[in-house]
């Protein structure tokens, strides 16, 4: 079966060949050069698997086209496209819950590389049910329950903390997780690690055992009790 790709892209010329590159790759991609359009999608059953959005487009821009996708087709995996050095843009897609961004002109083999990567991340994992301190991840549902309440993670937020347990009790390098789950480690990837890891603290603020601490110009150690 071909992934299907929703690619919203407003320049003709840089959304044709876009298209055309990543049908020689095998994927099915439905181009969209009017965001309105997809609007009306999203009452369907809306065949895609990833999207590709860029940033500026008229009428529905790309930050609010993902808020309308993300809030009737929850934790679906998006990437932005964005123009290079827009540091706002991409904190901005991150905080959205876009899965990763990159910089137009993109370089196609690297956009095919983080487009599988992220496919690759939102396929369900083993071992859905994992005990942390007074907290239970389901890791299917992307869910953190907790007797205050639960918290819906996001699929990097999951990855990051599944990461995080992978090495529970350690000191962690940041290079090692920027270079593990972004796959690349420059200004704008350290600064999007400090905001997931700030959201992971505030979602474990209700068991005071549970420790993510950071280490200045090292990484981070954590330790999660584990039940």
């Amino acid at each position: 079966m071909k992934i299907k790709i929703l690619l919203a892209e407003d320049d003709p010329d840089f959304g044709m060949i876009l298209k055309q590159y990543l049908e020689l790759e095998d994927f099915d991609v439905t181009w969209f050069q009017n965001p309105e359009d997809i609007a009306g999608l999203l009452s369907t059953d809306f065949p895609f698997h990833i999207g590709i959005l860029d940033i500026m487009m008229p009428s529905i821009d790309g930050f609010t086209l993902a808020k309308m996708i993300l809030k009737e087709k929850n934790n679906f995996p998006l990437l932005f496209l964005t123009a290079k050095n827009q540091k706002i843009d991409r904190l901005m897609g991150l905080k959205i819950g876009a899965d990763d961004y990159i910089a137009k002109p993109c370089d196609p083999e690297e956009l095919i590389l983080r487009i599988r990567n992220i496919l690759k991340r939102t396929q369900p994992v083993s071992s859905p049910q994992i005990r942390i301190g007074t907290y239970s991840l389901d890791t299917e549902k992307l869910v953190l329950s907790h007797p205050e309440g639960n918290v819906r993670l996001t699929i990097r937020e999951r990855e990051l903390l599944l990461y995080l347990l992978k090495y529970n009790g350690t000191m962690i390098k940041r290079d090692d997780i920027l270079d593990s789950l972004w796959e690349t480690n420059d200004y704008f990837t350290g600064r999007s690690l400090d905001v997931f890891m700030s959201r992971l603290r505030k979602y474990f603020i209700n068991d005071p055992q549970i420790k993510i601490q950071s280490l200045r110009g090292i990484g981070f150690e954590v330790d999660f009790p584990m039940n």
